[in-house]
């Protein structure tokens, strides 16, 4: 960090660095940040800046040196390391160390909903449907219930809201009709249906009817519906956009020539003539 003023920077603009490093995954620039704080500025890393190095670690595929990282911390690793480096394992689909990060995580918080989850979704991706039936024996067990993922769209000044193959909605026959007409044109310029991201040991044929109808995309067909050409489409979900919607949201910005903003539990999407802003790394 270039000092190009007197002002001097606090521990709160090195955390928001290393979370725009995170963001863009540059590796290298995180750790001149991270290593920095104490040498230039003598300023000591707090639990925040150990888990977005983590996340930047861990989101990059250092899965490895992420654990490490965190071996060698001198503070007593919480909730935010572990849960950065169990969400890394989930993009990366590492079961081995997922588990290793889950332990830590059902101990330190055994009632965080969003943990279990996480291990779920990855014994799901490796197809271990035992596993998966085991987190789901535990939170039973121990009383906690899976949130259910929505999505929202304003039009004309009312919040339209969706869950996934939702039908409740006044419109979902059209709805329902604009996307299978847009899945034929998104196949056509070369999408193909990323079933694996469906957690269900179901036939591929019943995944692919269940991802075509997630709830961003049932948002952004009601949006379609509901404005006029050209019309910027405003989403916002609760949780992470999955990896099928993210591509699929690209080819149908492309299709209907349309500005698609989509805000997730992690960061905003700007899909905009097939590709999105974020560069496919988030």
């Amino acid at each position: 960090m270039q000092r190009t003023t007197t002002m001097e920077p606090n521990d709160v603009t090195f955390l928001c660095v290393l979370n725009a490093c995170s963001h863009a995954g540059l590796v290298y620039e995180g750790w001149q940040h991270f290593n920095c704080m104490t040498s230039n500025y003598c300023i000591s890393p707090r639990m925040e800046h150990y888990a977005s190095m983590v996340d930047l670690l861990g989101r990059a595929g250092h899965l490895n040196e992420a654990k490490q990282f965190i071996e060698k911390m001198p503070l007593e690793p919480g909730a935010s390391v572990w849960g950065a480096l169990l969400g890394a394992c989930r993009i990366h689909s590492n079961v081995e160390l997922g588990e290793f990060a889950a332990e830590h995580l059902f101990n330190i918080e055994p009632e965080n909903t969003g943990y279990y989850v996480l291990m779920s979704n990855i014994y799901a991706g490796a197809g271990r449907w035992n596993d998966v039936a085991k987190v789901r024996v535990m939170m039973n067990d121990r009383g906690l219930k899976k949130p259910p993922g929505y999505s929202s769209v304003e039009v004309n000044s009312r919040i339209h809201t969706f869950v996934a193959g939702g039908r409740s909605h006044p419109q979902s026959e059209e709805i329902y009709e604009i996307l299978n007409s847009l899945a034929g044109q998104m196949k056509e310029k070369g999408y193909m249906p990323m079933t694996h991201y469906v957690l269900h040991d179901v036939e591929d044929e019943v995944k692919e009817q269940m991802i075509s109808s997630h709830s961003e995309k049932l948002a952004i067909a009601c949006g379609l519906i509901n404005t006029s050409p050209g019309t910027p489409i405003q989403i916002t979900k609760n949780l992470r956009v999955c990896g099928d919607c993210h591509s699929g949201i690209k080819f149908i910005s492309k299709i209907v020539q349309r500005e698609i903003l989509v805000r997730d539990a992690n960061r905003f999407h700007l899909f905009k003539d097939g590709s999105c802003s974020c560069r496919d790394y988030w």
